[in-house]
């Protein structure tokens, strides 16, 4: 199966879309990655969830990628008198280090770290930032707010604290134990919620061992301020826009998520842009045209992949939705405009023979009018590099490596083919012809261009570039 366009589609497994039969026709209509939320999955239901998708990648015989999100800290309020507390604007209120309160005036915060780390005239966001409050004061036990938002507050609601940074690992005991259920099996991505510094990512990757690709989720604005840190520690990001346009300032969201797309681009990581896409398609089988002009920003901005999240897990038209993702992705992609928005963000090379010789390629296929790009990769990294330039050719990524083919699902414009690794430089470059052809992307006597690593089997070594005509056989 060849998709008719190259950015990628990572739909969200829920109880809507988990049955063998339900996973068949969201990969028909077009989702390229299954994302699997451990916020409500079990590692006993994920080992369900693998075997299924491992099992329609055997039927549909093309790599499919697995990512594995950990659900990650979550900071919730006590138990309120009654349940509820009624906030009015202006109001003196007291947090405590506490798991219940009995007084309306007091909100308990059952978490140590919370007070450990707030200062004054720090914000605190209850309910996803329906409730507002400002601290005056703070102590090592209970702080001093003043509601700047009011409204009623339930048991248990979400607490964000925008301006602190918390002195708390990204990973709870059940991420750890959700960590090593996803690697036993083998699954190609893990991403990391509510990262705030690079060491979140550090401590991951130090746990991963290479086993799987690291994909960190910006949705703290304390990850903004060190985000080249971050993207360069991490194997892909997320812009993970829903608390990210929780704790700033909603009208912010739009040009940041431009700048992590350009930054993830230019270090030639894959980046996802996810949350709300096609929200109304939960309940609706057609998008609103914002909407849709979100998810073609998207596309026009180079990200990798556009996700889907409660529209695939929960909603009730799971599969048009992840239908109209590819409908719009193709259109964008088609539209006159587009390889000139994507030109205009390509990043200069790095002073590299992989890098030059990326350059080249994209060059040398534009001038020549060549059909497709075919990389020879091992790691993974040359396909990565390849896609990052955004041609306007296609590319086949040759790969000895089932992991490496899965993981590269995620990267824009890359079509994985499973090969055994080239014997010799012929070889390299007969094999690239044949599998142009026979994969639908070229004709009889039209040229592609070839790039591979020599000596070969070498990781990242990219020195190779060949225009080749394609023989038909």
């Amino acid at each position: 199966m060849r998709r008719a366009r190259k950015t990628k589609i990572v739909a969200t497994v829920g109880p809507a879309s988990s049955s063998p039969a339900q996973m068949k026709a969201l990969f028909e209509a077009g989702a390229d990655v299954f994302r699997i939320n451990m916020s409500h999955t079990s590692p006993e239901l994920l080992a369900d969830l693998h075997i299924r998708l491992r099992a329609l990648e055997q039927e549909e015989q093309r790599p499919i990628g697995i990512l594995v999100d950990l659900q990650g800290p979550k900071i919730r309020l006590g138990t309120l008198p009654g349940g509820t507390v009624k906030l009015e604007q202006g109001q003196r209120i007291r947090l405590v280090r506490e798991a219940s309160s009995s007084d309306p005036n007091v909100l308990p915060i059952p978490h140590g770290e919370v007070f450990a780390a707030l200062k004054q005239k720090h914000g605190l966001l209850i309910d996803d930032g329906k409730i507002r409050l400002r601290t005056f004061s703070a102590k090592a036990d209970s702080a001093e707010a003043i509601v700047e938002v009011g409204g009623e507050v339930k048991d248990k609601k979400g607490v964000n604290l925008p301006d602190t940074l918390l002195a708390v690992s990204a990973m709870t005991e059940k991420d750890r134990k959700d960590l090593d259920a996803a690697l036993r099996l083998g699954v190609d991505w893990i991403a990391l919620s509510f990262v705030q510094r690079p060491d979140d990512i550090a401590e991951l990757k130090k746990e991963v061992r290479g086993r799987a690709g690291v994909l960190a989720k910006i949705e703290k604005p304390k990850a903004l301020e060190r985000l080249a840190e971050i993207i360069e520690l991490s194997d892909a990001i997320m812009v993970a826009r829903g608390d990210l346009g929780v704790e700033l300032p909603i009208e912010t969201v739009p040009g940041h998520q431009k700048a992590i797309t350009r930054a993830a681009r230019k270090a030639g990581k894959p980046v996802v842009v996810a949350t709300q896409m096609l929200e109304s398609m939960i309940q609706s089988p057609t998008p609103t045209r914002a909407e849709v002009s979100d998810v073609a920003t998207a596309v026009f901005d180079g990200a990798d992949a556009v996700m889907l999240s409660a529209e695939t897990a929960a909603g009730q038209f799971t599969v048009e939705a992840v239908a109209m993702m590819d409908r719009i992705a193709q259109s964008v992609e088609r539209d006159p405009l587009y390889q000139s928005f994507v030109d205009a963000q390509r990043p200069a090379p790095e002073d590299t023979t992989p890098d030059a010789i990326m350059s080249a390629v994209h060059q040398v296929t534009h001038t020549i009018h060549a059909r497709c790009i075919v990389s020879w990769t091992g790691s993974g990294s040359t396909g990565l590099r390849a896609a990052r330039e955004r041609p306007e050719a296609p590319i086949i990524a040759l790969t000895a490596s089932q992991d490496t083919a899965r993981r590269l699902s995620i990267a824009w414009g890359l079509h994985c083919v499973l090969t055994e690794d080239a014997h010799d430089l012929d070889d390299v470059v007969e094999r690239a012809a044949q599998i142009a052809y026979q994969e639908g992307f070229a004709k009889a006597g039209e040229r592609i261009v070839v790039t591979a690593g020599v000596p070969l089997g070498t990781p990242g070594a990219t020195n190779l570039l060949r225009v080749a005509f394609v023989g038909g056989k």
